[in-house]
């Protein structure tokens, strides 16, 4: 049986000992690091009336679980000569169709409007670029994968690559 998109059932590692022709970990922003902060020392206030050692120090536990959820939660999108793996999701080379990048307003479209809710998704917010990545397998019902990137020219260009 073909190997399935579905992020359920297929394991998150591309194929053993296929070369890398592409990776990226979809890092958090700056800016989503300063929110973090932003939050962690809302422990301050809430402990403050007890003490500020008891404050200061639930804002540091509060920062040190958000950044390794931040962390433990990025996602990577790998592409080998055998596969494509984005966030949980592996896919066969041989079901991938028509790879399209998209940037500003038409990355919005595609994230918005124009999506179709069977699509497999891995999107972040703070990284603008997307690259929409048709799947060809008939047993599969996902017509498409839609995946955050920073740099959509190398992944659409690894992809073209057969």
């Amino acid at each position: 049986m073909p190997e399935s998109s579905s992020p359920e059932s297929v394991p998150s590692t591309p194929s053993a000992g296929a070369p890398v022709i592409y990776r990226e970990k979809l890092w958090p922003n700056a800016w989503i690091w300063i929110i973090a902060a932003g939050v962690s020392a809302a422990g301050i206030l809430v402990f403050a009336p007890i003490s500020m050692e008891a404050g200061y120090t639930a804002a540091l536990v509060l920062f040190v679980i958000i950044a390794v959820l931040l962390v433990l939660s990025t996602p990577t999108v790998t592409v080998t000569a055998d596969a494509l793996t984005v966030g949980r999701a592996t896919i066969e080379r041989r079901f991938i169709g028509a790879v399209q990048q998209f940037r500003s307003g038409e990355a919005t479209a595609e994230r918005g409007t124009r999506l179709n809710g069977l699509a497999y998704l891995c999107i972040r917010g703070w990284i603008d670029p997307v690259v929409k990545v048709e799947i060809t397998d008939p047993a599969d019902r996902t017509p498409y994968w839609l995946a955050s990137t920073r740099h959509p020219e190398k992944l659409t260009a690894a992809l073209s690559r057969h």
